[in-house]
C-alpha cells in the first residue's frame, strides 16, 4: 500500500515518524511523506527509505498554524499542497501527523475519499494551555484551548482511526469524543536501537564528571517539567552526597528562573546547565550519568504522554528517578525501572535520590530492568502491533 504521511513541519529528524515510517516499510508498505521546507533544501530525497516531498513554507505561515483552529487561513493554505500530493504520489491511505494540520488533510481529501489516520503527537490542547504565550495577551485571546479540544474529539470521530501515544491518552479520548474504543489505536514512542547499539561516547565528556555523582535530565527545560523540584532538593542532598552534581541538557526561555533559584541557594557548585545539545551527544552524558530524572509536574498533560527521554534512559540501563504523573508512573511500574516520587515534593525527591545513591545494586537492578523492557515488551515491532495489523485489514479491504 502507498501510505501518505503529512507533517507539517521540516524533516528530517521526527523520531515518532521515523520509527512509524520504518515499521510500515518493513512489512511491505511504501512510506511518502509530505513535509515543509523553509530553508531549500531538496524537493524530492529518500531518507533512511522514505520517500520524502518537500513544499516550500514561510515563518508567517508558521505562525498562523497557532491559530488553525481561530482562523481558516492555515487550512486554506496547506490544503491545495497536500491534495497535489496525494495525486501526485498515487497515495492509498493518509496518515497525518497531529491535528494542527488535520483539518487541511480532511479539506484535501474530500473529493478522493481516502481511508485517514490522525497520530496524536501528544495531548495538544492540554499542553497549549501551558504555553506562556498563550496565557497572555495577544496569544489568550486569539487562541481558544475550547475549540482545540471539541476539534480534537470531532476529528476522533471523523477519521478511520486515532492513534495515541499512550494507554491513559486512549481512556482519556475515548471518554471525552464518545468514540469505540477499538477506533483509537495505542503507539507509544520509544528508540531506535540505532541510538544505544553502537553509540559515539565522548570519553572525554565522560571523564568530566568522572569525581561526580550525576543526576541527569534530558530535554526541554520549561518550568513545567519540575526541575525547580530537582533544584530545591540539592541543599539537604548535597550534604548526605560528596561530588553531587545536577546536569542539565536543555534549555527554554524560562531558564533564568532555574538559574536564579540556583544562585539563591549557593548551589553553583551542584548545577551544570549545559544548554541545549545536539541529540549525537546524548550517549556521552548518559554514560556519565548515575541516576536519570523527570520530575514532571502533574497536568492533564503530563498525566497522559511519556517524555522520550524515558526510553533514552531506559536504553543506557540508567535508573529512573521520576514523578507520578500517571503515565511515566505506570510505566515505571511496570519495567520495574526507578523510583517514583510526588511530583512538586523536593523532600520526597531528595529522599528517593538518596535510596538510589545508598544502594548500587538497586541502581544496578532497575538498570537493567529498564534495558530489557525496551528491548523486549517495548520494542518497535511489539508496540507497533496495533497500528500494523490496521493498516494490514484496511490493504486486505481495498484488495478486496
Amino acid at each position: 500500500m502507498r501510505i501518505g504521511m503529512i507533517l507539517d513541519k521540516s524533516f528530517p529528524p521526527d523520531p515518532r515518524v521515523e520509527n512509524e515510517a520504518h515499521l510500515l516499510m518493513g512489512d511491505g508498505h511504501e512510506v511518502f511523506l509530505f513535509c515543509l521546507d523553509f530553508d531549500g533544501a531538496a524537493n524530492q530525497e529518500i531518507v533512511g527509505g522514505i520517500q520524502v516531498r518537500r513544499y516550500g513554507s514561510s515563518n508567517f505561515e508558521y505562525r498562523m498554524s497557532a491559530l488553525s483552529y481561530s482562523l481558516p487561513f492555515y487550512s486554506w493554505m496547506l490544503r491545495g499542497r497536500i491534495g497535489r500530493f496525494l495525486v501526485e504520489n498515487d497515495i492509498e491511505a493518509v496518515h497525518v501527523h497531529d491535528m494542527v494540520v488535520a483539518e487541511a488533510c480532511l479539506e484535501a481529501n474530500r473529493s478522493r475519499k481516502l481511508p485517514m489516520v490522525l497520530d496524536l503527537h501528544e495531548n495538544r490542547p492540554e499542553i497549549m494551555a501551558l504555553y506562556p504565550h498563550l496565557q497572555r495577551f495577544p496569544g489568550k485571546n486569539l487562541v481558544s484551548i475550547p475549540k482545540w479540544k471539541k476539534k480534537e474529539e470531532a476529528f476522533a470521530r471523523v477519521f478511520n482511526r486515532t492513534v495515541v501515544v499512550t494507554e491513559e491518552a486512549r481512556e482519556d479520548l475515548v471518554e471525552r469524543s464518545g468514540v469505540e474504543r477499538s477506533r483509537v489505536l495505542v503507539m507509544p514512542n520509544t528508540v531506535a536501537p540505532e541510538f544505544f547499539t553502537g553509540a559515539h561516547v565522548d570519553q572525554g565528556l565522560v571523564g568530566r564528571f568522572r569525581e561526580n555523582f550525576v543526576l541527569l535530565y534530558l530535554g526541554d527545560t520549561g518550568l513545567r517539567r519540575g526541575l525547580l523540584t530537582a533544584i530545591e532538593s540539592l541543599p539537604a542532598l548535597k550534604e548526605a552526597i560528596p561530588g553531587l552534581k545536577l546536569v542539565i541538557v536543555g534549555s527554554n526561555s524560562t531558564d533564568d528562573v532555574l538559574r536564579n533559584r540556583v544562585l539563591d541557594l549557593g548551589l553553583q557548585e551542584n548545577v551544570c546547565f549545559e544548554g541545549w545539545k545536539d541529540e549525537a551527544l546524548f550517549p556521552s552524558y548518559l554514560t556519565a550519568a548515575d541516576v536519570c530524572i523527570s520530575p514532571l509536574l502533574r497536568n492533564r498533560h503530563h498525566d497522559t504522554t511519556l517524555a522520550n527521554k524515558l526510553f533514552q534512559y531506559m536504553a543506557f540501563s540508567k535508573p529512573v528517578l521520576a514523578s507520578d504523573a500517571t503515565a511515566q508512573e505506570n510505566m515505571i511500574d511496570r519495567a520495574s525501572c526507578g523510583l517514583v516520587h510526588r511530583a512538586g515534593d523536593s523532600q520526597d525527591f531528595a529522599e528517593k535520590c538518596l535510596s538510589l545513591f545508598e544502594d548500587r545494586g538497586k541502581r544496578r537492578i532497575l538498570g537493567q530492568n529498564g534495558k530489557r523492557f525496551l528491548e523486549t515488551d517495548f520494542s518497535l515491532e511489539r508496540i507497533g502491533r496495533p497500528l500494523l495489523d490496521y493498516y494490514r485489514s484496511l490493504e486486505a479491504t481495498i484488495e478486496g
